[in-house]
């Protein structure tokens, strides 16, 4: 929201402050300032009134023109080239020396101009922010001092306007009048309001055009009023006026419009002005809209409205949306000359919805949707009625049109000023916090108490500060007036409460940890994405809708994200196509899924990196492949407490390469999945991205990483040797090599029992071919056996071993095969590996 210093001077009496000491009392006082912008003429000494001495024509331009210049300092002459033509010698005229900063932060150099120096400027009333002529000179008639700075001579064209962020418990401040209410309690001065007028009016309504206003539900519009003008002329707005609304950034209409507006930014209470000869029928209704009804916006735009839109009609369309923007068919222009001004309260949650739902955002319905003070309704009107009279004339009819009555808003807080010392810390006296609460025009009123319980308030709260409730609320706005940096110095002591960090967080930490010192780069993307990229990730539309918003804000972030992976080749896509030399990314964030019609939202892990390093290098580098992720994968969920999982190869999806990727847990029941190994080449080439790109998606539920852990305790490595055996398996072609693995380990843990440890399981070779029945095929395995305490000897070895065999005979499918049968299939020459990595 945008103030205006002079602007602010109707209501304090600001001559004594400067445009920094209103932003950091702004500041203070616990508004953002986001922008201070200074406008009309510069506050720089070096644009001073100079007389034009001589004038010839420049040498080597026809349309410039050499002049010596008297710029006052001692009588130096300046020699300054120009490019006008509208001015004689003895003019006086701005000038703007050497070092002088006009609008734009153009800052004036000594120059060459086709070999002729110029040591300074000449000015248009363009270049200094004033109106006149753009292509000429500005000259000053009135002939004032040369060497004078020119900002003297036009106090009133300077103006500092503050750009302002105001928080939504605030709505109070959304105008000229709150901003000095707060300005006037932290200078300690009284805002001095708009006159009031009583305008009973002197004629009758308006014949044959409007008798009647109804509201179909006055919880959406409690109170309404509607005020006829007869016989006023629109024209363009006056200067003053003009300039005031032009000064806060917005475009002057015509004289009436510019009313509604200036009122609106004056007392935060947005108004609308009709013409009444465009109202069919006698009747203003405010209603929900019809389903399917349309409107056409001031803007031009014709828009489709709801049932659950409120818009005011006439017998026969609607004639605004109700908060937001009126339409053209009700519009007022240069030929009209009776008015209905409307004034009004809304229900803010409607408002809100609407101008969500339709992308429409206005001063107005900024205001109405965090809320408007029902007490101001009536002071905006009569002030917006008095100024119409004033500047287009016109007559205020009898007897205004009102539905409903506005809410007092008006509530009562019990304070005690003992209570306001414990809880600042410090002992500012009884008159000092009544002084500053008063200062906000909050009515402080003693009650009779006895002396053992010490003074007692009832804080009567103005019906526009509805941000005000608890006692609690009453320390705040003392402390926030009174100044934080009056606080008396004291030693800070409290209570030291050790606390364990979430088990989230503590996850989040360790993961950025470790993949950043495995060369990853961090990314952050919008938990929001489009509707086709969705749909294409999920390959389910009916899925894809379950995550789009009702009212997204912008068409390009209209769904919750099913997974990190899109955003992540996104930023890949991009840094390939720089040449940025970024081939690893990784982000933990925030996903979506959709079970059964119900939607979860998890914690994700999502990482993407290039099959082969495109950064020079002496040697050629092996390329990363499935196992790489699975390492990296298997490793942050062992982070999590998941150990030993059993990937399953993905057999159809959109998002994987068939026979590269895999995935292991059961994300609603389990609490965690992983879905890991290289990216669909279909898809990679659909996104334009011709690398090779491995990836990993991890998502846990919130409560799954909440769950306590079994601390990891140190084991001591173990001194003695280790032992290894060899194992050959016969399988059936469709078991996996990780669920052999893992069965042989279990197998081996209970055979071993407490005697000693199987260190390990590991898979070395997988065979098909000659020697292998059809159907089949062999899997060699490892397994290493030690001890902690002793040298395992070669009999007790034998005799688990042995057991071990028994047990996979007995128990499972698997085919015990010979050494001679293994040792013959090593030697073969038609033996045939497997590529899959699973």
């Amino acid at each position: 929201m945008k103030i205006s210093f002079n602007w602010l001077k109707r209501y304090l009496r600001l001559d004594e402050q400067t445009p920094e000491a209103i932003e950091q009392t702004l500041i203070r006082l616990g508004f953002e300032v986001e922008q201070v912008e200074h406008r009309g003429l510069p506050l720089d000494e070096k644009v001073v009134v100079g007389e034009i001495v001589s004038r010839k024509p420049h040498p080597n331009g026809q349309r410039l023109s050499v002049c010596q210049v008297h710029v006052g300092a001692e009588g130096q002459m300046r020699e300054i080239v120009c490019g006008a033509s509208n001015y004689t010698i003895g003019d006086r005229v701005p000038v703007a020396l050497v070092g002088a900063v006009l609008r734009g932060e153009v800052t004036i150099k000594k120059a060459q101009l086709r070999g002729v120096t110029s040591e300074g400027m000449l000015c248009s009333a363009r270049e200094l922010g004033l109106d006149g002529d753009v292509d000429g000179l500005l000259i000053l008639e009135q002939r004032p001092e040369v060497g004078q700075p020119l900002h003297t001579l036009f106090p009133k064209n300077q103006d500092t306007v503050f750009d302002i962020e105001v928080t939504p418990n605030r709505p109070d401040c959304l105008s000229h009048l709150g901003i000095a209410r707060e300005l006037a309690a932290a200078f300690g001065m009284k805002c001095q309001y708009p006159e009031r007028s009583s305008l009973p009016g002197s004629g009758p309504l308006i014949p044959s055009v409007l008798k009647e206003v109804t509201v179909t539900d006055a919880a959406l519009c409690p109170y309404y009023t509607a005020y006829a003008i007869r016989g006023v002329k629109v024209g363009p707005s006056p200067d003053g006026l003009r300039q005031v609304i032009e000064s806060v950034g917005l475009r002057s209409i015509n004289a009436i419009v510019d009313i509604t507006n200036f009122v609106l930014l004056e007392s935060g209470q947005p108004l609308h002005a009709f013409d009444a000869a465009k109202i069919q029928g006698q009747r203003l209704t405010v209603r929900p809209a019809r389903k399917g009804e349309r409107i056409t916006t001031l803007e031009g735009k014709e828009r489709t409205l709801t049932e659950f839109m409120l818009i005011i009609a006439d017998e026969s369309r609607p004639l605004a949306l109700a908060g937001i923007m009126g339409s053209v068919d009700a519009a007022v222009e240069e030929a009209t000359t009776d008015l209905i001004l409307e004034a009004a309260c809304f229900h803010a949650p409607l408002i809100r919805n609407t101008s969500r739902s339709l992308a429409l955002s206005t001063d107005s319905s900024y205001r109405f949707e965090r809320g408007v003070d029902p007490q101001g309704v009536d002071k905006a009107v009569q002030r917006a009625l008095a100024l119409i009279q004033e500047i287009a004339g016109g007559t205020v009819c009898t007897a205004p049109l009102i539905v409903g009555s506005p809410n007092e808003g008006k509530r009562l807080i019990l304070l005690c000023p003992d209570e306001v010392r414990k809880r600042c810390g410090f002992g500012p006296e009884n008159e000092v916090i009544r002084a500053v609460l008063e200062s906000l025009e909050l009515r402080v009123e003693s009650i009779k108490t006895v002396p053992e319980e010490g003074e007692r308030w009832q804080v009567h709260i103005p019906s526009f500060r509805t941000d005000l409730e608890r006692p609690i609320d009453l320390v705040e706005e003392f402390l926030r007036v009174y100044g934080t940096d009056k606080i008396p110095e004291a030693a800070v002591r409290f209570a030291g409460l050790p606390q364990d960090d979430d088990p989230i967080a503590l996850y989040t930490n360790r993961v950025v940890d470790a993949l950043v010192a495995q060369g990853f780069h961090q990314c952050f993307h919008n938990t929001l994405r489009t509707e086709e990229e969705s749909e294409r990730w999920l390959g389910d539309t009916h899925k894809a809708a379950q995550l789009a918003l009702p009212h997204p804000l912008a068409s390009d972030r209209s769904h919750l994200r099913s997974s990190l992976l899109p955003g992540l080749l996104d930023t890949f896509k991009l840094n390939q196509h720089h040449k940025t030399g970024g081939e690893r990314f990784f982000e933990v964030g925030h996903s979506f899924s959709v079970y059964d019609g119900k939607l979860f939202e998890g914690l994700s892990v999502g990482l993407i990196l290039s099959q082969r390093s495109k950064e020079p290098h002496w040697l050629e580098r092996a390329p990363y492949d499935f196992y790489t992720v699975q390492r990296i994968g298997l490793d942050l969920l062992g982070m999590a407490g998941v150990e030993a999982v059993a990937l399953q190869p993905i057999e159809r999806s959109s998002v994987w390469q068939q026979g590269q990727a895999a995935q292991a847990g059961a994300f609603v029941t389990q609490g965690f999945s992983v879905e890991l190994g290289i990216v669909s080449l279909e898809k990679l080439k659909t996104l334009g991205i011709a690398d090779i790109v491995l990836a990993v998606d991890l998502r846990f539920l919130p409560s799954f990483l909440q769950q306590p852990r079994n601390r990891s305790r140190f084991q001591p490595l173990s001194l003695f040797p280790f032992v290894r055996k060899d194992l050959a398996l016969s399988v059936a072609t469709d078991t996996l090599a990780g669920q052999v693995g893992e069965k042989v380990k279990n197998i081996a843990q209970k055979a071993t029992g407490k005697a000693f440890a199987v260190e390990s399981v590991s898979i070395f070779d997988v065979y098909q071919g000659q020697g292998i029945p059809e159907g089949r095929k062999s899997i060699a395995l490892s397994l290493t056996f030690r001890a902690p305490n002793r040298t395992l000897s070669d009999k007790e070895v034998n005799r688990a071993f042995e057991a071990i065999q028994n047990a996979i005979a007995k128990k499972t499918s698997y085919v015990v095969r010979s050494e001679t049968e293994f040792r013959s299939q090593e030697s073969g020459v038609s033996s045939e590996r497997s590529n899959n990595p699973i």
